[in-house]
């Protein structure tokens, strides 16, 4: 398997961000790592090795970014204000800096060719950024595979709303979204699967991917939600089954 390393200057966060990429073709993913994980996460955790038929066999290239969770969804003891502000730049380093990156390897990985568009990756908090970043951004992610995730910036940011708290939260997001919206024909072009396990540690998770459930049903929304057994909890053994069940109707 080709791996590359990089750590690049963002303009966006005032910071130095890394990343990995897994694969010499295929499709493009953006994995995100768990709440407050690094780059190296999804590897050290056995997911590039659950993804490995895919990537050996150039269906699928993955780019394993950063987050800044730390001081954003999981800062409690900084200002909301600030918190979202930051969440934001992050949204635009992805955006703005990080997507040109991925097209520019993703286009010499493949000979000059991209894929149609980009896969967003994640468990659990990795999950919900999969999410949120497909949703705000289906002109360029046009498929999304989350899986155990929270859907609305209420449960990481409580007693406080702004513009901000608003876009970042996918379930409210789509429940204030008309019928007629632009991105609604966009979405429904897309490969939509969410899943969630029904074993410890998932309750939130999954009223929240019920939630999420009803909003995409409401807008006629075509998606794959699937509620795995009771002995499936919020933990990795669990997403490294689900990870290569999923990507075979994803990549077929």
């Amino acid at each position: 398997m080709k791996v590359e390393y990089y750590k690049e200057y963002s303009y966006n966060l005032n910071r130095n961000m890394e990343f990995k990429v897994y694969g010499h073709a295929g499709k493009p993913c953006i994995a995100f790592p768990s709440q407050n994980g690094r780059f190296f996460d999804n590897e050290n955790r056995g997911i590039i090795d659950s993804m490995k038929w895919y990537i050996d066999n150039g269906k699928i290239q993955v780019f394993c970014v950063d987050s800044v969770d730390i001081d954003t969804w999981s800062a409690d003891w900084k200002n909301p204000y600030d918190r979202m502000q930051y969440q934001e730049a992050y949204y635009r380093y992805i955006i703005e800096e990080f997507v040109h990156r991925v097209y520019e390897i993703n286009t010499y990985g493949n000979g000059g060719g991209v894929a149609s568009g980009i896969l967003a990756y994640g468990c659990s908090m990795g999950a919900y950024h999969a999410m949120n970043f497909f949703l705000r951004k289906p002109d360029i992610f046009d498929a999304v595979l989350s899986l155990s995730g929270i859907y609305h910036s209420g449960f990481f940011i409580k007693n406080y709303s702004d513009e901000l708290t608003f876009l970042n939260s996918p379930i409210d997001s789509l429940a204030y979204m008309a019928y007629d919206h632009p991105y609604i024909d966009l979405y429904k072009k897309a490969r939509i699967v969410v899943c969630v396990g029904q074993g410890n540690w998932e309750e939130e998770c999954i009223n929240d991917t019920r939630a999420l459930d009803f909003q995409m049903k409401r807008l006629g929304i075509p998606a794959w939600f699937d509620y795995w057994g009771y002995d499936k909890p919020h933990d990795w053994p669990s997403w490294l089954e689900q990870t290569p069940h999923f990507l075979y109707h994803i990549l077929d």
